[in-house]
């Protein structure tokens, strides 16, 4: 085996003895700032629309409908990959899959700006889309199960601090990528494919920076004068599911458990996604008057603001009152809410509509980041990471879903004469319907019956 071969294998990187726990969650973190970029990747649309044309949009430009594929193929990449990759990032470890992740993401920037250059979709979707996805599934998943392990006394705050940063990458990424698409425009560029390469290097960097940095604890290890409750290797909290044992991923997927949890993630994500996908533009259809262009940008900001803090807050919450209670909390009221929308443009309540937002989307971002230690809860810790990868398809489900329902639902009410300041009031409604299903969902996650456990690995 050759010397970077080992220094990258799980077992060569196995802490010290007083190895301090908290080096691992900013190795994590690295990455998942790294990664959240995806969700500022709008900011290319417009630019990309006149990358021919430079100042306006010709006949060849690329039109924004197919610049629209791009984000979809790298959510669908990420669900796809982190399913299919679950296993191989338990066995390799964290270091070795935290590379993996960096190259695919890295190299699939200086892909895509190849495809800007010479002005290839294709390119751009292979890129971006594709090898840019790969890296975001394993990126995305790569730290969960040693976070888990490192910090099983307090699993939601641990998760929620990595996954945290896939919120806040954006806030970051976006005005860093305005600013060098300004610096690099010119009379023959729009400055798209230079900041990806700029973005591509940068990334690469942190990345391995973050994969390099990360620890898996020794066997048997605990933090010092923590215990495990008698008879469930599960968080502290009673009311949450329980199983005595690791369960193995192609188990884990045999249980109605698990589906209950894909249902429940699909429909908090696609409540949430589509909003993410239309803001700007709803805010001002439902408040003319009060909610300009500027404004909007606001709104958008502040739902990015509370979708990062919220990773974070109720992960930490979840660790106190239970993962079964947060995703009750997060489901039956986000119903509440969005049945709630529609009123806010009749009460002509921009702080109101506002409000409502907000906690929705600290909700959708409490989701994504209680879910890893939901599953270390009800299938244990050792396959957390392989059966997280394989939830993560409904990542992919939702990403898809989410835009279109709020879209197509809102051309077609306009197309019947509806009027713009009413077209989401259906939308909304059918959201709130869905949350209501993933709510029963949720009641419906029972511990893993003992057929399903591993036994000795």
């Amino acid at each position: 085996m050759s010397l970077m071969a080992f220094s990258l294998s799980k077992d060569h990187i196995q802490a010290p003895p007083g190895f301090n726990r908290w080096r691992v969650p900013p190795a994590a973190l690295a990455i998942h700032l790294c990664i959240g970029q995806v969700y500022a990747f709008s900011v290319f649309n417009l630019p990309l629309t006149r990358a021919l044309g430079i100042t306006h949009s010709t006949s060849a430009d690329w039109q924004l409908t197919e610049l629209g594929w791009v984000f979809t193929l790298a959510i669908v990449s990420l669900g796809l990959s982190a399913a299919v990759g679950g296993r191989w990032v338990v066995q390799a470890g964290p270091r070795k899959s935290g590379m993996a992740a960096a190259c695919c993401w890295g190299l699939g920037f200086f892909v895509a700006a190849a495809g800007v250059t010479a002005h290839n979709i294709w390119l751009l979707y292979l890129g971006y889309g594709v090898l840019g996805g790969c890296g975001l599934g394993i990126g995305y998943i790569t730290p969960v199960s040693t976070l888990i392990q490192w910090f099983p006394d307090r699993r939601g705050m641990a998760t929620g601090l990595a996954i945290m940063g896939f919120g806040g990458g954006a806030l970051l990424a976006s005005p860093l990528s305005e600013w060098l698409m300004s610096r690099f425009a010119s009379a023959e560029s729009v400055g798209v494919a230079q900041t990806f390469c700029v973005l591509g290097a940068v990334y690469l960097v942190v990345m391995l920076y973050g994969a390099l940095a990360f620890r898996v604890p020794p066997p048997g290890w605990r933090p010092p004068g923590w215990a495990p409750p008698a008879g469930s290797t599960a968080s502290s909290t009673q009311s949450t599911p329980s199983t005595a044992a690791d369960v193995r991923p192609d188990q884990a997927i045999r249980t109605r458990s698990f589906y209950m949890l894909w249902l429940v993630l699909v429909v908090n994500v696609t409540a949430g996604i589509g909003v993410l996908g239309q803001a700007s533009a709803m805010s001002q259809e439902i408040f003319p008057d009060a909610i300009d262009p500027g404004r909007a940008a606001y709104f958008v900001g502040l739902l990015s603001f509370f979708n990062l803090v919220g990773r974070f807050a109720w992960s930490s919450a979840s660790d106190k009152i239970g993962r079964k209670p947060t995703y009750a909390i997060f489901l039956g009221l986000g119903a509440v809410l969005y049945a709630v929308v529609p009123l806010t443009g009749l009460l002509d309540n921009a702080w109101l509509f506002v409000a409502c937002f907000a906690i929705i989307m600290s909700m959708y971002g409490g989701g994504f980041a209680a879910i890893p230690a939901y599953l270390a809860d009800v299938f244990g810790t050792q396959f957390v990471g392989a059966i997280h990868g394989r939830l993560l398809t409904a990542w992919s489900t939702a990403g898809v879903a989410g835009p279109a329902l709020v879209n197509y639902i809102r051309q077609f009410q306009i197309e019947r004469g509806i009027p713009r300041a009413e077209a989401y009031n259906v939308t909304m409604l059918l959201m709130a319907v869905l949350l209501v299903i993933g709510f029963v969902c949720n009641l419906l996650v029972r511990p893993v019956a003992a057929r399903h456990d591993a036994g000795p690995a």
